[in-house]
C-alpha cells in the first residue's frame, strides 16, 4: 500500500478511535504530542516513525515523515505505534470489514484507558461488558494472529498482567502481551 494511502487509512481509523474512546481527545500541539509519544514504542522505532497529530475536526496531519514503516499517534489518551499491517487491521475494525490476513504489530508501552474485552464496539464501561484496562503491552493483530491465539487465555475477564486474547471469537480477536 502506498504511503499516502496508509496515512489516509490511519487518519480514518484514528478519527473513529478518538471519537469513540471514553477519554475525549483534546487537540494538542505537535510538541506536546511528541512528548506524549515518548515511551510508547522502542526508541529506535519512534525515532524513525511517521508521526500523526489530530486536528480539532478529527482529521489527521503528518507532523513528521518516517522511514521505517511505523506510524505513531495518540488517539484519545492511548498512544500507540503500529506497523503497516497493524494500521490495516485497525481500518478493518473501524469499517467492520474483514480482518486482513497479514500479521500486524502495535506497541502501546504506556498502556491504555480501557475497553470491553468481549465487544469490539463496547467503548464505554458498563457492568456487563467485561471492561479491562491494560498496562504497557504489545498487540499481535490480523487474521494470521488467530492461529497463534489458541495458545492464550480467552476468558471474558482476563488478568491483564498476563498474555490474553482480546475480542475472542470475533473477526478482530488479537493477542495482548503485557510488557514490564
Amino acid at each position: 500500500m502506498k504511503h499516502s494511502s496508509m496515512l489516509m487509512l490511519a487518519g480514518t481509523s484514528l478519527a473513529f478511535l478518538a471519537t469513540a474512546t471514553t477519554a475525549q481527545m483534546k487537540p494538542v500541539s505537535d510538541e506536546e504530542l511528541l512528548r506524549n509519544l515518548e515511551g510508547t514504542a522502542p526508541p529506535d522505532i519512534l525515532a524513525n516513525a511517521t508521526i500523526l497529530n489530530m486536528a480539532p475536526d478529527g482529521s489527521m496531519k503528518t507532523i513528521r515523515e518516517g522511514a521505517n514503516g511505523w506510524t505513531c499517534m495518540d488517539p484519545g489518551g492511548a498512544p500507540m505505534c503500529a506497523d503497516a499491517a497493524g494500521l490495516e487491521w485497525a481500518q478493518a475494525y473501524v469499517s467492520k470489514g474483514e480482518a486482513p490476513q497479514k500479521l500486524g504489530f502495535i506497541y502501546m508501552l504506556k498502556g491504555d484507558t480501557g475497553v470491553s474485552n468481549t465487544d469490539p464496539y463496547g467503548l464505554t464501561e458498563t457492568p456487563d461488558n467485561n471492561w479491562v484496562v491494560s498496562g504497557p503491552h504489545v498487540m499481535i493483530v490480523g487474521a494470521e494472529a488467530k492461529s497463534m491465539s489458541r495458545a492464550y487465555p480467552r476468558e471474558a475477564k482476563p488478568d491483564p498482567s498476563k498474555p490474553f486474547v482480546m475480542w475472542a471469537d470475533t473477526p478482530y480477536e488479537h493477542i495482548m502481551l503485557p510488557v514490564e
